[in-house]
């Protein structure tokens, strides 16, 4: 069947430029001008991950992810104008899991989407048999092959990006991760100083949906200057 991409993008020149890309990679691209077309998509097509434009002339890119994101797992990246900082914050608070600035060049998008769908566990095959697949400690339970979280017995909604972080940490309970190699394992991408931002507002988001506080934390506790770490 193949790994199915949303592409949403009013520029029809740039929308085209990504699909021929991603299609030289094998990728089946469903693209649309639109947030209503390519709303109804989402709806009626299984799709693995979703690249969208911030700036469409019907729904915006962030209530496209807002409405993804109640109903669906799959990773989607943002595209952002140049220089919008606060697009990126957005994005990624509305559960976004990576963003993109323009212009930019479509081999490093279609990087980005690999790493994506290779954390969602697609590209996968090359990991050990013997690897542990759950987590489990003080209330929370972590399953890999399905991705769910359960805290004190209730499921948590959590982004791909959100789990990937979580499972990083609890892996390596008992030791601080700092944000460089918390972002080059989750993000699969070479880190840079403005990327720390991008791991503190999924850190944040995390604590909000654990319940968690980040000064007196019970599971992600911050070792300021240094990274994060859960408690053993």
């Amino acid at each position: 069947m193949g790994i199915n991409v949303l592409v949403v993008d009013d520029e029809q020149t740039i929308a085209d430029l990504i699909e021929v890309y991603l299609k030289n990679e094998g990728f089946n691209v469903h693209k649309f001008y639109n947030g209503k077309d390519a709303l109804e998509c989402v709806r009626s097509e299984q799709l693995d991950i979703a690249i969208l434009d911030v700036m469409l002339p019907d729904i915006d890119g962030f209530t496209l992810c807002q409405k993804i994101r109640g109903n669906y797992n799959f990773p989607v990246i943002m595209l952002t104008a140049k220089g919008e900082e606060i697009d990126k914050i957005t994005g990624l608070t509305l559960g976004a899991d990576d963003y993109m600035t323009k212009p930019f060049q479509p081999l490093e998008l279609v990087a980005r989407v690999k790493a994506q769908l290779r954390r969602f566990t697609k590209y996968n095959s090359g990991k050990s048999l013997h690897e542990d697949k759950i987590i489990e400690f003080s209330g929370l339970v972590l399953n890999k092959d399905t991705h769910e979280c359960i805290l004190n017995e209730k499921r948590l909604a959590l982004t791909p990006t959100e789990f990937s972080i979580l499972w990083v940490l609890a892996s390596k309970r008992g030791r601080v991760v700092s944000s460089e190699e918390l972002f080059q394992e989750v993000w699969g991408d070479k880190y840079f100083s403005n990327n720390n931002n991008t791991v503190m507002v999924h850190i944040r988001h995390l604590r909000e949906k654990m319940h968690d506080s980040a000064e007196h934390p019970k599971y992600i506790k911050t070792v300021w200057g240094v990274g994060y770490k859960i408690e053993k």
